[in-house]
């Protein structure tokens, strides 16, 4: 059982050790822009021992932005993020980008542009018609993906994480309920990863061995005609033989459909809601929209069981996501087989949480699963038991 904190590699980077900082939605990029703000963001986690930082979400184009604030990658944010990268590279940690195109996830409103997706439908967050994505669009798109990807190779990113999980495009495509299509992008489940594979492929071709590159999937999207357990290990299987990606994150949930599924604990629906526009405000306040953030019991490691799954199935490494707090935790992943672990809200609360175990002074995390950081995620994501709670400084393990 090779040890959490043990240097390894992840396709051909070289990492401190074997956790990764999940990409977890910053809210610090108003102009769309790195600031100080997501720099010390990144930073605080990386000097707190991570291996691996996550920056979310690096959208490939203006209508793959889950809202306007989001970073575009191009010219226009290329010295910033290289800025960032050159950050984090400073505390021995690496940084991947998450690149991905939100689909229906996006606000189509917020963005002045519409969203598209597998097969139209209407969109919660702006009242508007997401409209069917046509071939021209997913040529765009692909190409968008390439050019994304050149841009963080030059801003000196480590890997690059796919995002195809959480109802965004790419997952759209794969779930059967929100993919009705009948060309050839639709049907079959070999039919529906067909866009999930020809990024993929063209992503690596792009950047051959200059950076890792990782795609985030899900495991189950929790939700009636979306992603199942078994669809998962099918995908896993075909993204294997393809052979163009380092590693998978094994995560789960829909943004759009069931967003507490990933989260589980807490759901702070009256919260969440005060951050809204008045007409989503008052929808995710009636029956019907509080099912929408249904509750679900907080236990250690939830995904585990399914992600067992996907391990049987193929041999490549695989990143375990979904409620890791403790050291126990860390070293079962390790020894079911798990190459990597990821971890969000428990760093959010102590970003030197891996110093701490590290040094022996502690073996897990204090988070309390309340999810009360969610709706703070349009105004700088942060934990609200921060002053609850003081953190021990602990010197940077290297």
């Amino acid at each position: 059982m090779p040890d959490v904190f043990s240097p390894t590699d992840l396709g051909p980077v070289r990492l401190r050790n074997r956790t990764v900082k999940a990409a977890t939605f910053e809210g610090r990029t108003p102009d769309g822009l790195v600031t100080d703000e997501l720099i010390a963001y990144h930073r605080a986690p990386a000097e707190g021992g991570v291996g691996l930082t996550t920056v979310a979400y690096l959208a490939v184009a203006p209508d793959g932005r889950t809202h306007r604030e989001q970073i575009v990658v191009g010219e226009h944010s290329l010295p910033g993020l290289a800025r960032l990268a050159d950050e984090i590279h400073a505390t021995g940690a690496r940084i991947a980008g998450q690149v991905g195109h939100a689909g229906p996830v996006a606000n189509g409103r917020s963005n002045g542009v519409h969203a598209l997706t597998s097969s139209a439908m209407p969109s919660p967050l702006s009242m508007q018609m997401i409209r069917t994505a046509s071939e021209k669009d997913l040529t765009r798109v692909t190409r968008a993906y390439v050019d994304t990807a050149r841009t963080l190779v030059r801003a000196g990113f480590d890997v690059l994480e796919l995002h195809m999980a959480h109802s965004y495009l790419i997952s759209s495509f794969l779930a059967p309920g929100l993919n009705r299509r009948r060309d050839r992008w639709g049907g079959s489940l070999e039919r529906r990863a067909r866009l999930a594979r020809q990024v993929a492929r063209v992503v690596r071709e792009e950047v051959g061995d200059a950076v890792a590159v990782t795609a985030k999937v899900s495991v189950s999207d929790g939700f009636p005609g979306g992603v199942t357990t078994e669809m998962s290990v099918e995908l896993a299987r075909m993204l294997e033989a393809d052979g163009h990606l380092d590693a998978l994150q094994l995560s789960g949930g829909s943004s759009l459909m069931n967003p507490m599924y990933l989260f589980r604990g807490g759901a702070p629906v009256s919260e969440f809601a005060d951050t809204m526009p008045a007409v989503v405000r008052w929808g995710m306040k009636t029956p019907v929209g509080r099912g929408f953030m249904k509750a679900y019991p907080f236990e250690e490691a939830y995904f585990r069981a399914k992600a067992l799954q996907v391990r049987d199935a193929v041999s490549m490494p695989l990143m375990l996501l979904g409620g890791i707090n403790r050291l126990d935790t860390m070293q079962q992943a390790m020894a079911d087989g798990f190459d990597f672990v990821v971890m969000g809200r428990a760093l959010l609360r102590e970003p030197d949480l891996l110093n701490r175990i590290q040094a022996g002074v502690a073996r897990e995390g204090i988070c309390i699963h309340c999810n009360r950081c969610m709706p703070t995620i349009y105004s700088g994501t942060r934990c609200p038991e921060w002053a609850a709670g003081e953190v021990i400084p602990v010197p940077a393990v290297r």
